[in-house]
C-alpha cells in the first residue's frame, strides 16, 4: 500500500470531518500505516434506501469482516450537489485514503480528474467506466435483473398496462428499461409499457408526479430505476392504495419492501448487489490485489443482480422466473441492453 501523506492541513481535516456528517473523522488517520477506504455518496444521500445506502452497507460489511470501526479504516463523505463530488474526492485523497469509491455513474468526470492528480491512490467508480491505471470500474448487467422484473410485471398486471420511470436517459438506466420491456414482452408481446424519465435522481416529487400520470392512465405496476426519485413513485402508490386502488411498485437496487409499508405496495424488488461489489473491491484492495485499469461486471451468473421471490408473486410467476434465470445464465436467452 502507499505511504500515507502526513502533511494534511488542519483546515482540510476540519472540512472533511464536517462534510461527512459523521462520516470521516481525522482520528482515523492517526496510524498512517493502516489501510483505509472511503466512499463519496452522491446527492441522493447515504440513507436513500437505494444505491448509496447499499454501497455504504457494503463498506460497513467490509469493516466488520476486517474488525474495523467506522472512521477507523472506512468512512464516507456526503455530497449535497454534484459540485461537491470533485472536492470530496480530492479531500479524501489528500487525507491519505488508499481506496476511494465514487458512488454513481455521474462521478465519471470527477473521478477521472482526481485520479489523474493522485496517481498513488486507488479509485473505484460504481456504474460507469473510467479509463485510468488507478481506476477500477464496476458495472452491472442491470438488464438481466430488469428482465425478471418485466416478467413479473407482465404476469401480475390486471390491466396489461405497466410503467417504467428512469432517473435520466443514460446507458445504465437504458439497460434497466431495455431489460424490463424485453421481459414483459416475452410474456405478452402486446403489453403496454409507459416509459418516462425524471432527469433527476434526487427529486421524489417528480417521481410522484410521473407515477400519478401513469397510474391515472391505467398502469397498475410501475418499475422505477431512479434512485431517490423513485421514492416518489412509492408515495403515489401508497396514496392510491389508501383510496382502494390496486396498484403496485417494483423496487430497485435493494429490497424495498419497507418502502411499501404499511400500505404494502411493493410487489418485489430487483436487487443490484452494490454492497457485494463494494465489499469485494475493498477486500481486494486491502489484500494488494487491486491493480486498477479494469472493468468488472456483475450479472445473474455472478450473483450481482437478482429479484426478490416475494410472497406476493404467484407460484406460476415464480416458476417462470426460475426458468428465465436458467436461460439467461446459460446463455440461451440474451437480454438486450438498449
Amino acid at each position: 500500500m502507499k505511504k500515507k501523506q502526513v502533511l494534511v492541513s488542519a483546515m482540510t481535516v476540519a472540512t472533511v470531518g464536517l462534510a461527512a456528517c459523521g462520516g470521516s473523522d481525522d482520528s482515523a488517520k492517526g496510524n498512517k500505516d493502516e489501510f483505509s477506504v472511503a466512499m463519496v455518496a452522491d446527492k441522493g444521500g447515504i440513507d436513500d434506501k437505494s444505491f448509496n445506502q447499499s454501497a455504504w452497507e457494503g463498506l460497513q460489511a467490509y469493516g466488520k469482516e476486517n474488525d474495523l470501526q467506522k472512521n477507523e479504516g472506512y468512512s464516507y463523505l456526503q455530497s449535497k450537489s454534484q459540485q461537491d463530488y470533485q472536492p470530496n474526492l480530492s479531500r479524501l485523497a489528500r487525507a491519505g485514503e488508499d481506496l476511494i469509491f465514487g458512488i454513481g455513474n455521474t462521478f465519471n468526470e470527477d473521478i477521472k480528474t482526481v485520479a489523474d492528480q493522485f496517481k498513488d491512490t486507488q479509485f473505484a467508480i460504481i456504474d460507469n467506466v473510467v479509463e485510468g491505471d488507478n481506476v477500477t470500474s464496476i458495472t452491472f448487467k442491470e438488464n438481466e435483473g430488469a428482465y425478471l422484473a418485466g416478467i413479473v410485471a407482465a404476469m401480475e398486471t390486471k390491466t396489461d398496462h405497466i410503467g417504467f420511470v428512469g432517473g435520466m436517459k443514460m446507458d445504465v438506466i437504458e439497460r434497466f428499461r431495455a431489460g424490463f420491456e424485453a421481459g414483459a414482452k416475452s410474456v405478452n408481446p402486446n403489453i403496454k409499457v409507459d416509459v418516462q424519465y425524471a432527469e433527476d435522481f434526487a427529486a421524489p416529487e417528480k417521481g410522484q408526479a410521473i407515477a400519478a400520470g401513469m397510474y391515472g392512465k391505467g398502469a397498475d405496476i410501475i418499475f422505477p430505476a431512479a434512485g431517490g426519485t423513485g421514492n416518489g413513485v412509492f408515495t403515489e402508490a401508497k396514496n392510491r392504495k389508501k383510496n382502494g386502488e390496486e396498484v403496485a411498485v417494483i423496487g430497485v437496487d435493494r429490497d424495498q419492501q419497507e418502502e411499501g409499508m404499511p400500505e404494502d405496495v411493493t410487489l418485489t424488488s430487483v436487487i443490484k448487489r452494490v454492497d457485494l461489489a463494494v465489499k469485494d473491491t475493498a477486500n481486494e484492495a486491502k489484500a494488494g490485489k487491486l491493480t486498477g485499469g479494469e472493468t468488472i461486471r456483475y450479472g445473474l451468473k455472478e450473483q450481482g443482480v437478482d429479484i426478490i421471490e416475494s410472497e406476493k408473486i404467484s407460484k406460476k410467476t415464480l416458476d417462470m422466473l426460475e426458468q428465465a434465470k436458467e436461460e439467461v445464465i446459460s446463455g440461451k436467452t440474451e437480454v438486450p441492453e438498449q
